[in-house]
């Protein structure tokens, strides 16, 4: 998952989310959108090497008090995940490769630990599923970090350096790619609201790194299809919906469109056509004789969890609205209104690269996935509509939340104080959705309002 999404964002009173949806009794075809999950290296791989979260998390900013490691040890577990994931049927699995472990020190690559990616996305397809590799999903080395990380124009060739010995490792295996997970996210938390490292920079610092991760997307897709054939590439963009937190309230209007561009627009233009406007800015990073050629994406990657209340520049919530356990508003809708409009512009299928809640009673996860379903499904039986393909929830196995540590549990797999695995209600309805291949009234009625464990695998 992509950092805190909020800035300061605000604790309010959790209530089980009600959905809109009747659900007749009647199938609600998918229209063939293959359901998987999602999750980033240093999330669950534990035994980390330096990065920039290691020495964040050692310095005490972790609201849990807990480290990047072990986290969920998937780093040695990691054949017992694969094996529950084909278990429960998964076709698709979001998957990354956590750059300080490939490159711990500056230009010396692991092999071993090349190897041991190549060993376990193997595995993967060996099961029938098929991998979607993110290449930097908010963790990067501690050497890189120090030299000013993603402010410093010198880490889009070494980014791009990076990228060639993935694909010396893994260009035979993998066809999906995610260049960068979040660059929005990562820019903002990082160098605004300093909720993730470094923590400082200032405006300044949000728009060199924009700029940079642009020109490293835009190098990265053109890598990519000249070294593999036919693959499919894209960044995986967040989108919030942003309206007025009062419409009757003419600031608040007015802020909503510029905030809303501040955080997502003005990174679109740039990431998916390499267009770069004066808020901006063309990077320095970028060759001098770069011109745009086309989209630099194959699919349209959203990541979507929540509706912001403009009032001001800082996140609100709407009043009565039902939130989850860190006080983000539940809004079914909005993955359809923050998805459609790009998938229409650019002619491309839309890909869910995450989407999920922090619900620890586990009292309305299987509501909430339910619900977002449907408007997916909405939108696949539109007639000349948008193409929704794939849908990875967010996540696995419960895992390191960043700044949140270990406390938010987003999994549809728990852990116990071992480490093991036990499947959530979760986890087996998003298996018995992809059987059913539709929302089914069988499926409503087993899941929507499932306890924990209390559904019969």
């Amino acid at each position: 998952m992509g950092g805190n999404r909020h800035g300061a964002h605000e604790k309010t009173h959790v209530r089980r989310s009600r959905s809109r949806y009747s659900f007749p009794m009647a199938n609600i075809p998918l229209n063939g959108l293959r359901i998987g999950t999602a999750s980033a290296g240093l999330q669950i791989e534990g035994s980390p090497q330096p990065s920039n979260w290691t020495e964040w998390a050692a310095a005490g900013t972790i609201a849990d008090g807990t480290t990047p490691d072990p986290t969920t040890d998937h780093w040695r577990r990691w054949r017992e995940d694969n094996e529950l994931m084909e278990r429960l049927e998964y076709p698709i699995a979001r998957v990354g490769v956590e750059w300080s472990r490939v490159e711990p020190r500056p230009g010396e690559f692991d092999e071993e630990a090349l190897a041991r990616y190549a060993e376990e996305y193997r595995d993967l397809t060996a099961r029938g599923i098929e991998p979607l590799v993110t290449l930097h999903h908010f963790g990067q080395p501690l050497w890189l970090e120090r030299r000013g990380g993603w402010t410093n124009p010198e880490i889009v060739p070494l980014f791009l350096r990076y990228v060639n010995r993935v694909l010396d490792a893994l260009g035979d295996i993998v066809t999906d790619w995610v260049t960068i997970n979040e660059p929005n996210v990562f820019a903002t938390e990082a160098y605004l609201f300093g909720s993730t490292p470094p923590g400082t920079g200032g405006y300044r610092a949000v728009r060199a790194c924009l700029q940079n991760m642009a020109a490293a997307h835009l190098q990265a897709y053109e890598l990519l299809h000249a070294r593999l054939d036919n693959p499919t590439v894209t960044f995986a963009h967040h989108k919030r919906v942003f309206a007025p937190a009062n419409r009757a309230n003419p600031v608040h209007r007015a802020l909503t469109p510029l905030v809303e561009y501040l955080f997502q627009g003005v990174v679109e233009k740039a990431f998916y056509r390499g267009v770069f406007d004066r808020v901006l800015g063309r990077p320095r990073s970028l060759p001098a004789d770069f011109t745009p050629k086309g989209v630099y994406a194959d699919a349209i990657a959203i990541n979507y969890y929540s509706r912001t209340a403009v009032k001001g520049f800082d996140d609100a919530t709407f009043p009565g609205r039902p939130t989850n356990d860190l006080g983000w508003e539940i809004y079914p809708r909005g993955i359809a209104e923050v998805s459609a409009p790009l998938a229409r512009e650019y002619g491309l299928p839309i890909w869910i690269t995450e989407n999920g809640t922090a619900d620890n009673s586990e009292s309305f996860r299987c509501g909430f996935i339910l619900d977002h379903l449907a408007e997916l499904a909405r939108l696949n039986a539109e007639p000349g509509g948008v193409r929704v393909e794939r849908y990875y929830h967010w996540c696995f196995v419960d895992n390191w939340e960043w700044s949140e540590g270990m406390a938010q549990h987003f999994g549809v797999v728990g852990l116990d104080e071992n480490l093991d695995r036990h499947v959530k209600p979760a986890g087996y309805m998003l298996r018995d959705l992809n059987r059913a291949g539709a929302i089914t009234p069988e499926i409503v009625e087993t899941y929507r309002e499932a306890p924990a464990g209390g559904v019969d695998p």
